[in-house]
């Protein structure tokens, strides 16, 4: 995302092209395109023994299912975003659900693996254009006295599909076939691009050239970083691949904070970092996931491999937790427009640290259903609490012209703090037990989660650097250029 002078447009032009547009088909579209990117990160774990049996290839081959799709994901996310800003953000996300649509029919008809493979790459090129422009679109659309709500509902949604992948993988593998986890995006996919032509308005950012040497920088270093992690638990952190990969992409990334400290028009301009919401609300993202995604991952394992469910019972039995946004995301969104997204945020990753730190309390080899719905119950509260209004503190912490790119710097650092989550808490896991039995399950499990739920703590205490609201509005966001310009909207 670029700083450079922004395209100018009448006054009040922005809101009322929004209002045509339509809040309501907004948000459905919008929230239904973040389902569908966010649902295929963990909806292909369940169904890896059954594409194993049809399509062949080793253990490497069925984790690069998953590992394809996340690495394209997380190191496109940003570009994606810079070219919504530059060349429309309507265009982009209707040419990045195309790509999604056309990669999940092409992954549900592959005839080998290597095929799969490529075809999952591809989803995640789609879905890197595709998801950082659903915030921006729902908040050109949305009035900003409702923009809380709106937020709670697209991160309920989208919270659902993070944590319920495993279960709609597994329920769709077991009853039909696992052709049908990615065959269920093609009706949606085909549904939503006339909708989103017809009822979306067109926005941009400033306008200005794409920032190339930031766009490979930026690429170059998360690509190395992401590749590390997921390839670390089974390579060896030693091997000389993962090594290479995590130094070059953190000097990669260190160039890629000088070059945005320094360059005239970076993609991504650290000077917003200086603002306390942006980073709070950043490093609080990054942490959240880092710690429930690697407890998401090591739990669904323990309900199948150790208490005997199967998937379709594990996600069942999970839903107190996973399927908790549906009911509340949508009143933490209400609660954040009335008393700031500060308070709700912290709340939301104390209670999911709690919740973590609990589980790891009562879980053992026969441990009832029963003795774990408290944690179950706490933990869902807690991640509904955190969603809708994060999302709201990412896009009121920077300028109209800037929230598409600060959508895909906390999408992809989110992304990041996934891979690292489940990076970590195998490692933890592996060091302290292991598959060789239940107990030795177990033995593993709980300091992973006791270390999860430190990690999602810090991230509540990063929430509390958050200026609170009324102070953020007497604070402007630190910026080189002089007043915020309005953004540019278009039919």
């Amino acid at each position: 995302m670029s700083q450079g002078t922004a395209q100018s447009a009448p006054a009040g032009r922005t809101e009322p092209a929004a209002r045509r547009g339509g809040a309501v088909w907004a948000l459905v579209i919008t929230s239904v395109a973040g389902f569908m990117a966010a649902l295929d990160n963990l909806v292909v774990t369940t169904a890896l023994p059954s594409i194993r049996k049809d399509l062949g290839g080793a253990l490497d081959d069925l984790e690069w299912t998953v590992s394809a799709y996340t690495l394209t994901f997380a190191v496109l996310l940003m570009f994606g975003a810079a070219l919504g800003d530059r060349f429309g953000r309507r265009r982009l996300f209707l040419v990045g659900l195309s790509v999604f649509t056309g990669a999940s029919a092409a992954a549900a008809m592959a005839p080998g693996i290597d095929s799969l493979i490529a075809a999952r790459a591809v989803q995640g090129v789609g879905a890197a254009i595709m998801m950082p422009l659903t915030l921006t679109l729902l908040t050109a659309a949305v009035p900003p006295a409702r923009r809380g709500m709106a937020y709670g509902i697209w991160g309920a949604v989208n919270g659902l599909a993070v944590a319920s992948g495993p279960l709609i993988g597994g329920s769709l593998t077991e009853h039909v076939s696992w052709h049908w986890i990615f065959w269920l995006n093609v009706p949606l996919g085909l549904a939503l691009l006339p909708l989103a032509r017809l009822r979306l308005s067109e926005s941009r950012g400033t306008g200005a050239r794409l920032d190339v040497p930031g766009t490979l920088l930026a690429s170059g270093g998360l690509f190395g970083i992401v590749y590390s992690l997921v390839r670390g638990p089974a390579d060896g952190w030693t091997s000389p691949l993962v090594l290479t990969g995590l130094f070059a992409g953190a000097a990669l990334l260190a160039g890629f904070v000088l070059h945005g400290s320094r360059a005239k028009n970076p993609m991504l301009p650290m000077r917003l970092f200086r603002s306390r919401a942006f980073a709070g609300i950043n490093a609080a993202s990054l942490l959240m996931f880092l710690g429930m995604f690697g407890s998401i991952f090591l739990l669904s394992q323990y309900m199948q491999g150790v208490l005997g469910y199967s998937p379709t019972e594990a996600g069942l039995r999970m839903l107190p937790w996973t399927g908790m946004p549906m009911l509340v995301a949508p009143i933490a969104g209400y609660l954040s427009d009335r008393i700031g997204g500060r308070p709700v945020v912290a709340a939301g990753l104390f209670l999911q640290a709690a919740g973590l730190a609990y589980y790891a309390t009562v879980i053992a080899a026969d441990a009832s259903y029963l003795s774990q719905l408290p944690a179950l119950i706490i933990s869902g509260v807690g991640m509904s609490l955190y969603f809708a209004p994060a999302s709201n503190l990412v896009m009121s912490s920077v300028r109209a012209t800037e929230q598409g790119i600060a959508s895909g710097a906390n999408n992809a650092l989110r992304e990041v703090g996934g891979a690292l989550g489940i990076a970590v808490m195998s490692s933890i896991f592996s060091a302290q037990g292991g598959y060789e039995s239940a107990q030795s399950f177990v033995d593993g499990l709980r300091p992973a989660l006791v270390v999860g739920s430190s990690v999602v703590a810090l991230a509540g205490i990063a929430a509390l650097v958050i200026p609170t609201a009324r102070r953020a509005a007497r604070t402007p966001v630190a910026s080189s250029a002089p007043a915020p310009a309005l953004e540019t909207a278009t039919h």
